[in-house]
């Protein structure tokens, strides 16, 4: 062990250059990343045993200073892992244990759903099995730009008073920042202390995390990587209430040493907890990898890799490692454009990364913020036409963008986006939806009729379509078909539509949901008793019966029809 903590002593002394380099095909993806727009910059960390190499490209403002390995990024989510470190220390420590009902720690003015006289315990919340909604719904933010800020713990208890679970509890994964931010509220409680008070106290100053935290010192200010969206620079995110579940800022330098920690090249105090932390819980139905308290653990070519990533408003970052190979990495980025691929390739020699492409809008709203609409229009005609550059016409993103502008009163710089996405997405009967609103709310009728009727006409389960169309005189209003519960019920289960791939139908009184492998629970909403809609997405879910019992569901979504047999 002496050896370790040798080499530990002189990587926190080491300057931050390169000891090994990066494969060939990440740096090339990297530098197309950034030439391309989709972040100012991307800074990667590998640590094991030789110490850290440190690998940094791009700047902290478009066109602005360098970044350094002492840069600071919101980590976003990958604070969870520090509170179930924290959780497993106090475990540890005897003052919890992971199967304590977590209303045991809750003052009286909150009550914790149960279901079947279960209830959720400590562990629960940090394997996400807890059952509790991904996020809370009574979210009323003054400012949209930064939505957690003024989320108060009094809300957080009225919203968990009110809710009423929809599953059995531990049934399965359901990814849940509420469950995770609650967590952190927990441990907070009974420390006696605010959580950042007790990650620092625990986690940070032992560690000699001097540039982790929550609240940004003057140093940290003057490093900050600032966040962007789309190619627009946005605001910060502050957590107070939820913090455990993504509140922490940080550099690579220091994500490092906490990676280091957490695979035992630091000695620590800390390392029985990180174990336990590490330790798989379930891998159950929802999810589509193992997790332990706060970490994830996937199947690699050379081994497991326990990992988090995470993502705020203007940040998308990932950390984790390979135990066998003593191998950790941290990308950490300033935009909203993933690279966990950039991560996993590091970790997993059989790991792809994801094709980099140009991003149109960002070329075109150049031009549409410098010029006007017709300018942008002729932009996206050159680009169209360009057979030596592969652009990217992400329709979420014009369709994000364009409300923005919609937002602000621009009516007619939306209708130019919005457009451009109903050229490039002709069967999205979303784009069409989102065209016929900025038409509508640039006074032009008769053209938003028409885009609304084409979006019925793809997507015949629109109902704000047809109750718009209503109210301008068209047609009339939608009506909710009403299933009866003992119907709605017999639909309930588990629906295998392919290898690692399954819909979880479950029932809440009059409302059925689904919720696919690894993604959140949406509503169904009935059409007839056999079929159904989503509003969220473009589907339709119909369900078989044989003999009087449902025996299979159909999905059908973006010109796909994906049977699934009933297996639960």
């Amino acid at each position: 062990m002496k050896h370790l903590f040798t080499i530990f002593i002189a990587f926190c002394t080491l300057p931050s250059f390169a000891q090994k380099t990066l494969p060939a095909e990440v740096v090339a993806s990297i530098n197309a990343r950034i030439s391309n727009g989709y972040s100012p910059s991307i800074a990667i960390g590998i640590i094991d045993k030789d110490g850290p190499q440190y690998y940094l490209f791009g700047t902290k403002t478009a066109g602005g200073q360098p970044v350094n390995e002492h840069t600071i990024y919101e980590i976003g989510s990958i604070s969870k892992t520090f509170t179930g470190i924290l959780l497993a220390q106090m475990v540890q420590d005897g003052q919890m244990k992971t199967d304590d009902p977590a209303q045991k720690y809750l003052p009286a003015a909150v009550t914790l759903p149960t279901r079947k006289g279960q209830q959720i315990t400590l562990g629960h919340l940090s394997d996400h099995t807890s059952a509790l909604a991904r996020l809370p719904t009574n979210f009323a933010p003054k400012d949209p730009a930064n939505p957690y800020a003024d989320y108060t713990v009094e809300q957080m208890y009225a919203f968990l008073n009110g809710y009423t679970l929809p599953r059995d509890i531990g049934a399965q994964y359901e990814y849940s920042n509420l469950a995770q931010g609650l967590l952190g509220h927990i441990l907070s409680l009974k420390a006696g202390t605010s959580y950042e008070a007790l990650m620092l106290s625990k986690i940070a100053t032992p560690l000699g995390l001097k540039e982790t935290k929550i609240t940004f010192d003057e140093k940290m200010k003057q490093n900050l990587a600032m966040g962007y969206s789309q190619g627009v620079q946005v605001s910060n995110w502050d957590i107070p209430t939820l913090a455990g579940a993504g509140a922490i800022r940080s550099s690579v330098h220091d994500m490092l040493i906490y990676l280091a920690a957490n695979m035992g090249l630091k000695k620590s105090k800390l390392y029985p907890a990180m174990q336990l932390s590490h330790q798989v819980r379930h891998d159950k139905p929802g999810g589509s990898t193992r997790v332990g308290l706060g970490w994830h653990i996937s199947k690699g070519a050379e081994g497991d890799i326990i990992w988090h990533n995470g993502g705020t408003g203007g940040y998308r970052t990932f950390a984790g490692f390979v135990q066998e190979t003593g191998k950790g990495v941290v990308v950490l980025t300033n935009s909203d454009k993933g690279a966990d691929d950039l991560g996993f390739r590091l970790l997993n020699s059989a790991e792809k990364l994801m094709e980099v492409k140009k991003s149109a809008l960002v070329e075109i709203r150049k031009t549409l913020d410098a010029q006007g609409t017709e300018a942008a229009w002729k932009a996206y005609e050159t680009l169209k036409k360009d057979q030596v550059n592969a652009y990217e016409f992400n329709e979420n993103e014009f369709n994000t963008t364009g409300y923005t502008y919609l937002q602000r009163g621009n009516a007619k710089t939306a209708i130019a986006l919005f457009k451009i996405n109903v050229l490039e997405y002709p069967k999205s009967a979303n784009a069409y939806d989102s065209y016929g609103e900025a038409l509508m709310k640039d006074g032009q009728k008769e053209a938003a009729i028409e885009a609304y009727k084409k979006s019925i006409e793809l997507n015949p389960g629109n109902t704000n379509a047809t109750d718009i169309l209503a109210k301008m005189g068209v047609g009339e209003a939608s009506k909710v078909f009403i299933v009866d519960e003992s119907v709605l019920e017999s639909y309930v289960g588990v629906y295998e539509l392919g290898p690692n791939f399954t819909i979880t139908i479950t029932r809440k009184g009059t409302q059925l949901f689904a919720q696919a492998t690894g993604q959140g629970q949406f509503e169904l909403f009935a059409k007839s008793a056999t079929e159904f809609f989503l509003k969220v997405v473009e589907a339709q879910v119909t369900f078989t019966s044989k003999d009087g019992k449902v025996e299979s569901m159909t999905l059908f979504q973006g010109g796909q029809v994906m049977p699934g047999k009933r297996i639960k």
